[in-house]
């Protein structure tokens, strides 16, 4: 588990943010598979105007063998006491309004892209999807 400071919940899973990221796009997940070969596939899209290319069955999330760490410690805790203490910070939102801030900006990206594309122009690919 990765934490990110949240005051009213101090401890968040990666597999939290997929499902936020999710719902902030109108999909339903489901999870397959465990360790290196779990994966999330789209049980329902609920609003085809934030994921038009998704159908039921695609696979949006897959385990990278690179980052997969099975003998890794089953949960790891920031602590921002020091950043309150030295820089007077203390977080103004919580983790799942940060994913969907997150979510809608690459959403507003993805648009902007899609739309480049569409009129014959270059659009900028993150790494991920040119499979590096």
């Amino acid at each position: 588990m990765v934490s990110v400071p949240d005051r009213r919940s101090p401890q968040h899973s990666v597999r939290d943010f997929i499902r936020w990221t999710a719902e902030e796009l109108g999909l339903d997940l489901r999870f397959e598979s465990e360790g290196a070969d779990e994966r999330a596939v789209v049980a329902a899209v609920h609003d085809a105007a934030k994921a038009p290319a998704l159908k039921p069955g695609d696979v949006v999330v897959r385990v990278d063998p690179r980052y997969f760490r099975p003998a890794e410690v089953e949960t790891l805790l920031g602590d921002p006491s020091k950043a309150k203490r030295q820089l007077g910070w203390e977080p103004r939102i919580t983790a799942r309004e940060m994913c969907a801030e997150m979510a809608a900006e690459d959403l507003k990206l993805a648009r902007r892209a899609a739309l480049l594309r569409a009129h014959g122009h270059d659009a900028p690919v993150p790494s991920e999807e040119r499979g590096q």
